[in-house]
């Protein structure tokens, strides 16, 4: 920690090392988390060059070096969003959560050995983004909706058909595993 504030206190002075090391220590983390929305490694590359960039450039809008971390964090993910604004279509369906036949306890049944790698690039991209939206960025619905331009009750659905993706994808792998044994 004290090579963050160091180091951040040296990019706030527009100090390149300072800006090389920051980068250093969170790209990899960022290129995670811009990939578990964009599900493509180029795309999600360019994200995160451009969320430094904007973060180098407005840093002195971040007023603490421990809420760094958290501020940039909050770059990638607006900018992983705005970049699915701009170059996909994605269509939600506004379809009640009563009509989607799903139990909350095989959502907690199923979470084992899991590849989170493996899910997210599967994953349909509607329910992708609304799931770390909701479970990984904590927002709430009315956040969500207002965020991605749809319903509250699109962005309910949305989150509830993720589960029960997720929960299906799981119980297939697990079939095919007990078949191959």
């Amino acid at each position: 920690m004290k090579h963050l504030e160091k180091n951040f206190q040296q990019a706030k002075k527009h100090d390149r090392k300072g800006q090389k090391v920051l980068y250093e220590m969170f790209s990899a983390k960022m290129l995670a988390i811009a990939n578990s929305y964009v599900n493509n490694i180029h795309d999600a590359e360019d994200i995160v060059m451009n969320s430094f960039f904007v973060c180098f450039s407005k840093i002195e809008e971040c007023k603490e070096w421990k809420s760094f971390p958290f501020w940039l964090r909050k770059i990638v993910v607006n900018n992983s969003i705005n970049f699915i604004r701009k170059r996909k279509n994605i269509l939600y369906s506004d379809v009640e959560i009563s009509e989607i036949e799903y139990r909350d306890d095989e959502w907690n049944e199923e979470v084992q050995d899991i590849n989170v790698d493996e899910i997210f690039s599967k994953m349909p991209d509607g329910y992708r983004i609304i799931f770390n939206l909701y479970v990984f960025e904590e927002r709430k619905h009315h956040e969500i909706a207002e965020i991605l331009n749809i319903s509250e009750g699109t962005s309910k659905s949305q989150l509830s058909k993720s589960k029960k993706w997720i929960t299906d994808f799981l119980k297939q792998k697990k079939d095919e595993k007990q078949y191959a044994k």
